[in-house]
């Protein structure tokens, strides 16, 4: 496994891979690998030969008040994950090699990335959207995998890339959860044993709307504040929403139709922690 920092040098090496007919998947994280992200890199395995892993740390996706200066940076532990998950190239360039001094354009991504996670922090997709647009040209894929656990994120960049015309196929790979439900990610770690416990209130949440649509209950408006009761019911659960949206439109949805899929979409804020999950409906 090689490790490259510089943008110039990855795009060598994944222009050269590409000359050779290797088929490039890519798998872009933040770093603080967990079995998430390992998960992933095996979707991606399944269909590339060369798996090139991304670590960056993007500050134009956080907020001046959210956690960019403590969010978590184990790169010796991550690079050992990455070679035994079978990457090929980590890619992990320091900041001023991804934004130089004089850098100034950004990717919007439109009404879609301003609703929900965009409402809650403004400017947070565009910076998603210009990190994965730039990674995307320096990495060079033919395929991407992103996790449904940040299913917003997921929509935008399939959007992107559609309304862009950009040559890589967007695979998506399923939630992974603790044996309590609890959906896997980064920001776990900031929780304490209390608030990880009161926090499967979300996955019972998902579940009773899961059995309420089998019924099935097709008036999503009545399932909301069913679901908003059981997350209550943890005192330390606050939640910010809860939501049901067409899964190709991501538009909210109050009545579901037969024969479309939809996905349910809550944000959470437990002590210190923001926890976001969802699920997805075909009714």
């Amino acid at each position: 496994m090689q490790i490259i920092t510089d943008p110039l040098h990855m795009q060598a090496i994944a222009e050269k891979l590409r000359l050779n007919r290797q088929l490039i998947g890519v798998v872009m994280t933040m770093g603080a690998l967990h079995e998430g992200h390992l998960s992933l890199i095996n979707e991606a395995r399944k269909i590339a030969g060369t798996i090139i892993l991304t670590i960056f740390v993007n500050p134009k996706q956080f907020a001046p008040h959210e956690d960019f200066h403590r969010y978590p940076r184990p790169f010796e532990q991550d690079a050992a994950h990455a070679k035994a998950a079978g990457v090929d190239y980590v890619f992990a360039p320091p900041v001023e090699a991804v934004y130089s001094e004089n850098f100034q354009t950004t990717v919007h991504p439109g009404p879609l990335g301003e609703q929900f996670e965009g409402k809650q922090r403004p400017g947070h997709f565009s910076g998603v959207a210009t990190i994965v647009t730039k990674l995307l040209q320096i990495t060079r894929p033919h395929i991407a995998v992103f996790g449904e656990k940040d299913a917003q994120q997921l929509a935008v960049i399939k959007r992107l890339v559609k309304d862009l015309n950009i040559d890589v196929q967007i695979i998506e790979a399923p939630i992974i959860r603790d044996e309590n439900g609890l959906a896997i990610s980064s920001r776990n770690i900031y929780l304490s044993a209390k608030e990880r416990d009161a926090a499967t209130v979300l996955y019972k949440g998902l579940c009773h709307a899961e059995r309420r649509i089998a019924e099935p209950c097709l008036d999503l408006d009545t399932i909301v504040p069913e679901v908003e009761t059981i997350i209550k019911s943890s005192l330390s659960c606050r939640p910010e929403y809860i939501c049901f949206v067409d899964d190709e439109t991501f538009q909210p949805a109050s009545k579901a139709e037969k024969g479309k899929t939809y996905r349910l979409l809550l944000a959470v804020q437990t002590g210190t922690v923001r926890l976001i999950d969802n699920r997805k409906f075909m009714v």
